[in-house]
């Protein structure tokens, strides 16, 4: 079973990408949370997911500021991030980009998201 956390302020995106991700892949297990806070509130109680589906724009502690937190610590620093967000500008693309190891723009299909994550966990392993 590969642990996917959704990390997302939008609980209509949550709730889409759990159901979908666990309908079409028996292999998945999909937490969600709602904030950056709380991603790393699990992670520090050592809730380790296999990947992380990662929004940036989020209040209080957003997608940047939790991927820095990641990279600073070495049981997490490894894990794949995928950012999934509405941001568009060359920026965050690049940065997304070259600090994550994917970066989708919302609106997106599951079938990609699907595609996207399996590819990185076969490559992670």
């Amino acid at each position: 079973m590969k642990k996917i956390m959704v990390v997302d302020d939008n609980p209509d995106i949550r709730v889409t990408v759990k159901h979908a991700l666990e309908y079409h892949c028996s292999d998945y297990e999909v937490i969600c949370v709602e904030s950056g806070n709380k991603c790393y509130e699990m992670l520090r109680d050592n809730e380790i997911p296999d990947i992380i589906i990662l929004d940036i724009m989020m209040p209080g502690m957003t997608g940047w500021m939790l991927m820095d937190r990641l990279k600073e610590n070495p049981l997490w620093k490894h894990i794949p991030v995928v950012f999934l967000t509405c941001r568009s500008d060359d920026f965050a693309k690049r940065t997304g980009k070259a600090i994550g190891n994917d970066y989708i723009l919302k609106p997106f299909g599951i079938n990609d998201l699907q595609r996207r994550i399996d590819r990185i966990l076969k490559n992670h392993i």
